[in-house]
């Protein structure tokens, strides 16, 4: 049995090389704050409009600064979570035109992987 050799290059369709609508623009901020309930979680709202979420334990924190986090360079959306005494923690940042969904969608996977004690 002989096998063709592959061509140089790469092969596509027409179709698949069509523009795609991406959506853009920071959308709506309810996408993320509803996926917390107030019994596993603080939420307070500060005297710039910021809105920043903590796990009851302390250990998850979500910063929403509408206006640009403070002292940061366009950042809307910040999310920590705090590591252990032999497992570092994490965090990520979107800034403020991140679409909600996209931080929705993160938020949820880390909701997703914590487990209650």
């Amino acid at each position: 049995m002989i096998v063709a050799p592959a061509s140089p290059g790469f092969s596509t369709t027409a179709e698949a090389l069509r523009l795609r609508k991406w959506q853009l623009g920071p959308g709506q901020p309810t996408l993320v704050m509803d996926q917390f309930s107030a019994e596993d979680f603080n939420l307070i709202v500060d005297d710039r409009g910021d809105v920043h979420v903590s796990s009851t334990d302390g250990r998850f924190y979500l910063g929403y600064f509408p206006l640009g986090r403070p002292g940061g360079d366009g950042e809307g959306w910040k999310i920590a979570v705090t590591g252990t005494a032999k497992v570092r923690g994490y965090q990520m940042s979107f800034d403020m035109e991140t679409p909600a969904d996209v931080v929705a969608a993160a938020v949820a996977r880390v909701l997703e992987t914590s487990r209650r004690r």
